[in-house]
């Protein structure tokens, strides 16, 4: 029994030491992760921002040549948009359905892409908080415990102090919290705009195989 108390007096002192600014440091560096995810997303959203000149070619290209036309007028460029057009125009001869399940590939493969990164700020805006007021907790116990410690002026003065250091792990975790939802929100925003403009790009281009496929078959059953 004395060997269990040893330990628990043991855990409840190095918690104590501790204190809350092992949470401050832990708050600080998913801050700083969390901004480094931020500027990632968006040069990469800047890498891949809708090729409006190349897509606007490659509809005219397709309604006046064709599929092959249309995707050599696409050229190379990077985007959402052009990875669903390049499926659709690849594969125009397998038929409508064919191109159907090929766009719904590309556009999950292209969605964990465009999400990379961006559960790590959803999960940070959430739980900063609760970490920050962790650490208050702990700030406050410790507080309490030099309380008792010490004699009732000076034990006052501690008290106090040390609720207000602890107090300041809240305050960290809501300023890291607050910045990550934003971010979060604003980026999944731009993600499913981009996930809807490719989709109706896509719904563009299988209309366009649709009308064409009827008129081939009658201009070959009049052959």
């Amino acid at each position: 029994m004395n060997h269990e108390q040893s330990i628990d007096a043991q855990a409840l002192d190095l918690m104590l030491r501790a204190g809350s600014r092992w949470v401050l440091w832990l708050l600080i560096g998913l801050s700083i992760v969390g901004a480094a995810i931020v500027l990632e997303r968006m040069w990469f959203f800047l890498r891949e921002r809708r090729p409006r000149r190349q897509i606007a070619d490659m509809l005219a290209a397709l309604r006046a040549s064709g599929a092959a036309a249309a995707l050599k007028a696409l050229g190379s460029v990077r985007s959402l948009d052009a990875a669903v057009a390049r499926a659709c125009l690849e594969h125009a001869s397998d038929g409508p359905a064919a191109i159907e399940e090929h766009v719904a590939a590309v556009v999950e493969s292209q969605r964990i892409r465009y999400e990379r990164g961006l559960a790590f700020l959803g999960t940070l805006g959430a739980n900063a908080p609760f970490i920050g007021l962790f650490g208050t907790v702990l700030g406050i116990v410790r507080a309490f415990h030099d309380l008792a410690r010490s004699s009732a002026a000076l034990g006052t003065q501690a008290v106090m102090a040390g609720i207000a250091e602890a107090l300041v792990a809240t305050a960290v975790g809501l300023l890291v919290a607050l910045p990550a939802v934003a971010t979060y929100n604003v980026l999944m925003r731009h993600v499913e705009t981009a996930l809807a403009s490719a989709g109706t790009l896509g719904h563009r281009i299988l209309a366009h195989v649709k009308a064409e496929r009827p008129a081939e078959s009658a201009a070959s059953e009049g052959k």
